[in-house]
């Protein structure tokens, strides 16, 4: 029987677990759809999952999956369209039996499968204290239960873009080393895989471009048989779909040009984007390579207890309030075990003369962390309570002082992928091993090219330290990626004007923010902030200008606290596009809270709010 030859159309129904509840309904109904994925799993995600498995070990799964089900799963076998959904998490097999349990109850017949294998917290991985373990497995299980005949399949932890690739290598009956189409649908996992953020949803020019974004539609892609794919969404949904959608989506919690996964290498750098039309665009040209012959695996543990107290300066001589408050604190510890760490710091968010008393305020916070509760807990709140009549004229604080909170610590280590069991559990209860084997074969070498044990033979860009000079465009240290690889560096647009020999353009400057000229999404990889940058419209002069601009250093004098943290910079001319690693930003994970932004979700737009020296051509 020969591979059909229809694109798959395959949608997405939630990016987090938490995502708005009604859209697995709005996907189901708006619209014709073969495979509806819901991506529920991030690192802070299994954290969660962790305690609520240690408080019930049939738990672990993301019991919003089932509820939304109870209307979902009759929509969806009243239309044809499977659903495919990690949101079995730690407890792939029990959410499969629940899913069963509810398909009686509501008297929908319906075919579940599961994927199992990810869970290594039982073979010791990470050591003592590792209250998770779960290994990032790619398509494979899935493709295995589709194949089946499964109506639902949900699987552990899987790579976010595992959703889609798997659907596509079941659909059209590729090989595993099916490199380009692998690569392409795995661009359109990734492109997926965060919901309403591919139509509109945080993105930098909503307002610039008068996008209606108060109730984006989730996004959708049809993926061909040659990997190539369009992005779109249901008709009469909010947000959009274009060029700058899709790049920032693409460039969210990536690296370098290679995106490397457990399914194949994905080269970002040959990604070409055609806006085809109204909230239709082109993804093609991808390229892939062969996948790592590691996996990584995500470790979480309870890293101790948090307190926080933030005091509210009013008026007048804040420094000299603040300065009290701390010394006051810091006496209080003093007298008694002093917590393992403590943190202050001081937002100016007040106004001279203000009109309102929330704009004349500052806000001093105060962060410890501790192994025993009550250091983080009584010993701080206590003193914090007391100063309620002796500090600062004006004391308040926003909150009352708490008891200690735990918090986590998230960790990416690397095993051979061969070591990993991966598993598909078929309908009628099969269990179908497909399961990594042996190493991943080297890329071919380039015509013209010497074969490089890293990689092609493109010019790199090694990471940039504290004191050191940015160098070459290209690389990333292997904790910023999906698996662990050495990420290569980007040749031109075939056809194009190579974009590193365009010249910035010249001229007067203007003071004013980069915000006006470019686009920024960043986010979180463990401890690692990622930072997209894209020039507006693409616009090949603005690109060239930001290729010149925009260089580590120039990184770290606009946003000073990654100031002595290693920064990697990656160019991707396709998209007219630079990516920033910033190692470290974010201490142990957004479990940790390590700083304000915990995930760095906010980083590219206060970069864009900083001002620089720009071109009068380019503000336009």
């Amino acid at each position: 029987m020969s591979a059909p030859t229809e694109p798959l159309r395959v949608g997405n129904a939630s990016g987090f677990y938490g995502d708005r509840f009604d859209a697995l309904r709005e996907m189901l109904t708006g619209g014709p759809l073969d495979v509806l994925t819901g991506d529920y799993l991030a690192e802070l995600t299994m954290l969660i999952l962790g305690r609520d498995r240690l408080k019930d070990p049939g738990r672990g799964y993301a019991v919003t999956f089932l509820r939304q089900l109870e209307e979902g799963l009759g929509l969806a076998r009243e239309r044809g369209v499977a659903l495919v959904a990690n949101a079995g998490g730690l407890h792939p097999a029990g959410l499969a039996d629940a899913v069963r349990e509810l398909s009686g109850r509501v008297g929908v017949p319906a075919r579940v499968a599961h994927v199992e294998g990810d869970d290594l917290l039982g073979r010791g991985e990470g050591g003592e204290g590792v209250l998770t373990a779960n290994a990032y497995l790619g398509g494979a299980g899935i493709a295995a239960c589709l194949r089946a005949g499964a109506d639902v399949v949900v699987t552990g932890r899987v790579a976010d873009a595992a959703l889609v690739s798997g659907c596509a290598a079941a659909h059209f009956g590729w090989a595993g080393d099916d490199w380009d189409r692998l690569a392409g649908a795995v661009v359109a996992g990734h492109v997926l895989e965060c919901g309403a953020q591919a139509t509109g949803g945080n993105y930098a020019f909503f307002a610039r471009e008068g996008l209606d974004v108060r109730h984006p539609g989730f996004p959708l892609a049809e993926v061909h048989a040659d990997g190539s794919c369009v992005v779109t969404k249901h008709p009469g949904t909010g947000g959009a779909v274009t060029v700058g959608t899709v790049t920032a989506q693409l460039l969210y919690e990536t690296a370098g040009p290679r995106y490397p996964g457990p399914d194949v290498t994905a080269r970002l750098d040959t990604v070409r984007l055609v806006q085809e039309g109204p909230d239709r665009v082109r993804v093609e040209g991808v390229r892939g390579e062969p996948r790592p012959g590691t996996l990584k695996v995500g470790l979480t543990r309870l890293g101790g207890f948090r307190n926080e107290v933030v005091f509210v300066l009013t008026g007048l001589e804040l420094e000299a309030k603040a300065s009290l408050v701390r010394a006051q604190m810091e006496a209080a510890f003093a007298r008694g075990r002093r917590p393992r760490e403590v943190s202050w710091s001081l937002a100016r968010t007040d106004r001279a003369d203000a009109e309102v008393q929330e704009e004349a305020s500052a806000l001093l916070r105060l962060v410890v962390r501790d192994d025993d509760e009550s250091v983080a807990g009584r010993a701080v709140s206590g003193p914090a309570v007391e100063l309620a009549l002796a500090s600062y004229p004006g004391f308040h604080v926003t909150a009352p002082p708490s008891r200690g909170a735990p918090y986590g610590v998230f960790e990416a280590v690397y095993v051979d992928a061969a070591s990993v069991p991966h598993v598909a559990v078929l309908p009628d209860g099969t269990r179908v091993d497909v399961s990594f084997r042996g190493p991943a074969p080297e890329p071919a070498p380039e015509p013209g090219r010497e074969a490089d044990p890293h990689g092609p033979a493109f010019p790199e860009e090694e990471p940039a330290r504290s004191g050191a000079a940015s160098a070459r465009p290209g690389a990333a240290s292997a904790r910023s990626g999906a698996t662990s690889a050495r990420p290569g560096a980007e040749p031109a647009r075939p056809g194009a004007e190579p974009a590193r020999s365009r010249p910035a353009p010249a001229g007067a400057t203007r003071r004013a923010p980069l915000g006006l000229v470019a686009g920024a999404r960043s986010g979180d990889k463990g401890g690692s902030a990622n930072l997209g940058v894209w020039a507006r419209d693409a616009d090949p002069d603005v690109y060239a200008w930001l290729r010149e601009t925009l260089t580590v250093e120039r990184l770290r004098a606009l946003l000073p606290e990654t100031a002595g943290l290693t920064v990697t910079r990656h160019e991707l001319p396709n998209l007219a596009a630079l990516n920033f690693v910033v190692e470290d930003l974010l201490g142990a994970g957004v479990a940790s809270q390590h700083r304000f932004d915990p995930q760095a979700k906010a980083l590219g737009e206060w970069l864009r709010a900083r001002h620089l020296d720009i071109p009068e051509g380019l503000l336009k």
